[in-house]
């Protein structure tokens, strides 16, 4: 039985494509490229992939039409936007449309397969058995009770503590994606949802503040990292 992820890769650059294609099952994916968003919602309907990316500027049909189309059908498969605009109405309009992530032309190959790697991970993440309770250093985090314990005391977090620390604990020692975080917790990313964002994290450094094994890291460009001793999960 075949076990590569299957992607489906819609670009009408023949070129861009072509190499894109090449580079992905290099990697070891396996990857359908479409050139038109026509094409491409029919490959969806007739296949069963893993992720999507999708160009923005396509003939006969545009990667946000497709995304919306493929939406309609499957409220799940991760969506990447591949495109060359770099205007904040396109980011935003992809992520309304449910997008995890997108990356503008031109980009390092490498980048992208990092990416998708990074919502795949998160995908099985959310697909394994969900964890309530999480061991940060000295601490117990329960996202149920919204509660971190240490040294027999318990502080209370509000609902946007609870959430975000939980994505940290879920990435604990990797990358945090920003536009990740903004769009799981306050849907839009906006500048006021990201200031709002930066605050949050600055309350999450203080809570924690009494291991000093423990650090919430800026990635400049990227997001955050929780670092933290693994422990084995209860």
């Amino acid at each position: 039985m075949d076990d590569k992820l299957k992607i489906l890769l819609c670009e009408d650059d023949e070129n861009l494509g072509m190499l894109l294609r090449e580079f992905l099952q290099a990697k070891g994916f396996y990857a359908d490229l479409c050139p038109d968003g026509d094409k491409g919602y029919k490959a969806f309907l007739k296949g069963k992939y893993d992720l999507c990316v999708l160009d923005v500027m396509m003939p006969k049909k545009d990667g946000f039409t497709l995304a919306q189309e493929i939406r309609n059908v499957n409220s799940e498969v991760p969506i990447i936007f591949l495109t060359a605009k770099n205007m904040k109405e396109d980011v935003l309009q992809g992520f309304k449309i449910g997008a995890d992530d997108y990356i503008t032309k031109p980009f390092s190959m490498e980048e992208l397969v990092s990416r998708i790697s990074a919502i795949l991970r998160r995908v099985k993440g959310k697909k394994d058995k969900e964890i309530t309770v999480y061991k940060i250093g000295k601490y117990t985090f329960d996202t149920k009770k919204q509660t971190l314990i240490a040294d027999n005391k318990t502080q209370k977090l509000t609902t946007k503590e609870s959430e975000l620390l939980s994505l940290l604990c879920q990435q604990v020692n990797d990358i945090l994606e920003r536009n990740y975080a903004l769009k799981s917790i306050w849907i839009d990313d906006n500048y006021f949802n990201a200031r709002s964002m930066d605050v949050y994290i600055t309350k999450l450094r203080k809570l924690l503040k009494d291991d000093p094994q423990i650090e919430i890291i800026n990635i400049h460009g990227k997001g955050y990292k929780l670092i933290a001793p693994e422990e084995d999960e209860e």
